[in-house]
């Protein structure tokens, strides 16, 4: 299977569900809401840098197929769209032989009624960083690990806090944010918002 890799990239949008919508190291001249048909949020990939380690992976955010999710669509600048794309791939893909995600160029229907072309990054089911766990699982392994980006459970917290700020409701997170909380998990002191 051909992966698609940074240079072939030639569209001027990114699709973020997760970490990206809040920390998106990306230079952009927009931002909107958007929604992807075909692909849900799910906590379905292991991470053993930045939210946890080798011997204890965290577990943080992919998109896996089957229905849709709503996400920022960000467009990028057209000045710095090759260097941001390059960031994007060095940070979702840093390794090919550890590879979790599969970059795809997806269509995403804006808020304002468009319909975009933009990069994205899928959950990769055929690695082992794929994993499907009930949300106690989830909760469990966001107590225990931290990365070299902070906290497990903090991604957590960052993800509904953003999407709170742009109007988004997710059931799912919200779920696994009173699971956290009924466990008494607290984002960390300072973390990142």
């Amino acid at each position: 299977m051909h992966v698609l890799q940074a240079a072939e990239v030639s569209v001027d949008w990114v699709f973020a569900y997760g970490s990206l919508i809040w920390d998106p190291e990306i230079d952009y001249s927009r931002s909107e809401l958007g929604r992807l048909h075909g692909y849900h949020r799910a906590f379905c990939v292991r991470s053993s840098h930045y939210r946890g380690t080798p011997e204890q992976p965290g577990i943080v955010l992919g998109l896996d197929r089957g229905g849709s999710c709503t996400g920022m669509a960000y467009q990028l600048t057209a000045a710095h769209r090759a260097r941001s794309i390059a960031k994007l791939f060095a940070r979702e893909m840093p390794s090919a032989t550890a590879r979790v995600y599969l970059p795809r160029i997806v269509r995403v229907h804006l808020q304002s009624g468009l319909s975009v072309r933009a990069l994205t990054f899928v959950a990769d089911p055929s690695t082992g960083a794929y994993a499907k766990l009930s949300d106690g699982e989830i909760v469990a392994r966001m107590a225990r690990c931290c990365g070299i980006r902070g906290p497990n459970v903090d991604y957590l917290f960052n993800t509904v806090r953003a999407l709170e700020r742009h109007g988004v409701h997710d059931r799912m997170l919200a779920r696994l944010e009173l699971l956290a909380q009924h466990h008494q998990l607290l984002p960390a002191a300072g973390s990142r918002d």
